[in-house]
C-alpha cells in the first residue's frame, strides 16, 4: 500500500484529490497538512511514501520538502501546484523534490504519477518539462558548472541521464536503448554518485541545467 500525504492550505483541494486518489486499491491517504510544519510532522508521523505539495501553502512547499528530506528520508516529495515558473520549479527540484505536477493534471495522471513517485521515478508535468527545455533552448543557456560535473560519465551513462532528463521511468529508458531495466538502474545509481545528486530528479535537473537536452 502506498501511504500517501496530501499538504495544502485549500480545503476543497485537499478533499478533491483524496477523492481521486482512493479511487485505487493501493493508495491510501493516511494524513492531512494546511502548512509545511505539519507536512514535515505528518510524513515522519505517518511513514509517508508519497507526499504531494501545495508550493505556495503557509511555512512555504520548498520548506516543507527540505524538511521532509532532513526528519523522513523515507518520504518522496512531490509539489502539486498552480505554479509552474521555471525558477519556482527548479528551487523546488533543487531543495530534493521528486517531481512538479501542476493541478490541472488529470485523475489517472495524478494516479500514475503517485505511483512512480513512490517507485523513486522521476515525476515531472509534460508541461514542466517542455518548459525547462525550452527555457534552456530560448537563452541558449549551458551551465558550465553543471557541465563540468558531467565530465566522469561514460557515454552510456550520459545517454542514459539525458533521457532521464526528460522524466523518463527506467523502464521507458531500457526500452529506448535497447537495455535490461536493472543495467539502467546501475548505471543511475554510478550516475548519482559520480555527479554529487542525490535523487534521480535532481540528476534530471543538472541534464537540463548542464545543456544535455538542448
Amino acid at each position: 500500500m502506498i501511504r500517501v500525504l496530501i499538504a495544502d492550505d485549500e480545503a476543497l483541494m485537499r478533499t478533491g484529490v483524496r477523492l481521486v486518489l482512493e479511487h485505487d486499491d493501493e493508495i491510501s491517504v493516511v494524513a492531512e497538512a494546511q502548512n509545511a510544519h505539519e507536512a514535515v510532522e505528518a510524513c515522519r508521523a505517518h511513514q509517508v511514501d508519497v507526499a504531494l505539495l501545495d508550493i505556495r501553502m503557509p511555512g512555504d512547499g520548498i520548506t516543507a520538502v527540505t524538511g521532509i528530506a532532513r526528519h523522513s528520508p523515507r518520504t518522496h516529495a512531490v509539489m502539486l501546484t498552480s505554479f509552474g515558473e521555471e525558477e519556482t520549479v527548479t528551487s523546488a527540484l533543487r531543495a530534493g523534490a521528486h517531481g512538479y505536477l501542476l493541478k490541472d493534471t488529470g485523475p489517472r495522471d495524478l494516479i500514475e504519477a503517485v505511483r512512480r513517485a513512490a517507485a523513486g521515478d522521476p515525476v515531472l508535468a509534460p508541461q514542466i518539462t517542455r518548459q525547462l527545455v525550452d527555457f534552456r533552448v530560448r537563452s541558449g543557456h549551458s551551465n558550465e558548472a553543471a557541465a563540468g560535473r558531467l565530465t566522469e560519465l561514460t557515454r552510456a551513462e550520459r545517454d542514459i541521464l539525458s533521457l532521464l532528463g526528460t522524466g523518463l521511468s527506467n523502464t521507458e529508458i531500457a526500452a529506448r536503448l535497447h537495455l535490461s531495466s536493472g543495467t539502467v538502474k546501475a548505471h543511475i545509481s554510478s550516475i548519482l554518485t559520480r555527479t554529487g545528486c542525490s535523487n534521480r530528479v535532481q540528476a534530471a535537473v543538472l541534464a537540463q541545467e548542464a545543456g544535455l537536452l538542448g
